[in-house]
């Protein structure tokens, strides 16, 4: 495609910035390319779909009176909340379609019970009544960098106090890991932040694969921090949509990726790049007198 050449309408170049697609970018940018610029679709999987029903029965929970807030009872929502998921979502129903006994969704539905269940022996839900579930949250920060997202729970203390809390359906990292996974928490911080002008006093997540809460309490500093380093993620995305250089970055991560068959590493080729590429800038001239 040439420069003059305008992209089809349905293919924009990024205007925003999510802690998911900003954590594939630093994973990998080919992938980022992927997933927000050739939007190439991706199987669902049983282990992302069970952790979207288990956050749908954690939300769901909070409708009924507090003492009300049981484990059988939320338990018991898993049926119901997994049917109303394929209603809005049908594609999911072919993650069994060769099960026609049933005995996998069967075990499938067992297994997010029990991650419901978990919860219950690290959150009292009958103490809790969160201001949010499923906020989603977006801001402009001053660069005009745009930040948006969606944050499970939002608890405000009678004292004005900011918790925000995010459900896990994995297990816990070993601590080497845990600053990588507590950047969508800082994430958070930093829109909420922005927004209301207060700093979150407590980041938790709670990680129903292992029963594990890990807390944070951030300070403006750390927040200032994240701002940063978006800012400078931004610009190496801008640039890397600009000349349509999206490098791949192999890890072991790899073997669980959809897009091995157009990804240069196994030997796949890239689909055509949709947005036009812009030459670089030819470096200034010197100004008479400059230069030895």
């Amino acid at each position: 495609m040439s420069t003059s050449e305008q992209p089809p309408a349905e293919v924009r170049a990024p205007t925003s910035l999510s802690p998911s697609r900003a954590s594939d970018f630093m994973q990998c940018p080919l992938l980022y390319r992927f997933r927000v610029i050739d939007r190439l679709p991706e199987k669902p999987s049983e282990a992302a779909t069970r952790g979207t029903l288990v956050h749908a029965v954690l939300e769901r929970l909070f409708d009924a009176p507090a003492v009300e807030r049981t484990a059988p009872r939320a338990k018991a929502l898993v049926p119901g909340q997994w049917d109303r998921l394929l209603g809005s979502k049908p594609e999911l129903g072919g993650l069994f379609a060769e099960d026609p006994g049933g005995e996998r969704l069967a075990r499938w539905l067992t297994e997010a019970e029990a991650l419901v269940e978990r919860w219950f022996t690290l959150e009292d839900p009958t103490r809790l009544e969160p201001v949010e579930r499923e906020m989603f949250v977006e801001t402009e920060l001053e660069s005009g960098l745009r930040l948006r997202g969606v944050i499970d729970r939002v608890d405000v203390a009678p004292t004005g106090e900011v918790r925000i809390v995010d459900y896990k359906t994995g297990k816990a990292p070993r601590p080497e890991y845990s600053e990588g996974a507590l950047f969508q928490m800082k994430f958070y911080a930093l829109v909420i932040w922005r927004l209301k002008r207060v700093v979150p006093r407590r980041l938790q997540l709670v990680y129903l694969g292992s029963g594990d809460v890990l807390t944070y309490d951030p300070v403006e500093a750390d927040l200032l921090r994240v701002e940063r380093k978006l800012l400078a993620l931004w610009e190496a995305i801008r640039l890397a949509t600009e000349s349509g250089d999206w490098r791949p970055r192999p890890t072991k991560l790899c073997g669980w990726c959809d897009h091995q068959a157009v990804c240069p590493e196994f030997g796949g080729t890239p689909p055509v790049y949709p947005l036009p590429v812009v030459p670089a800038r030819a470096a200034a001239p010197e100004a008479p007198g400059e230069g030895g």
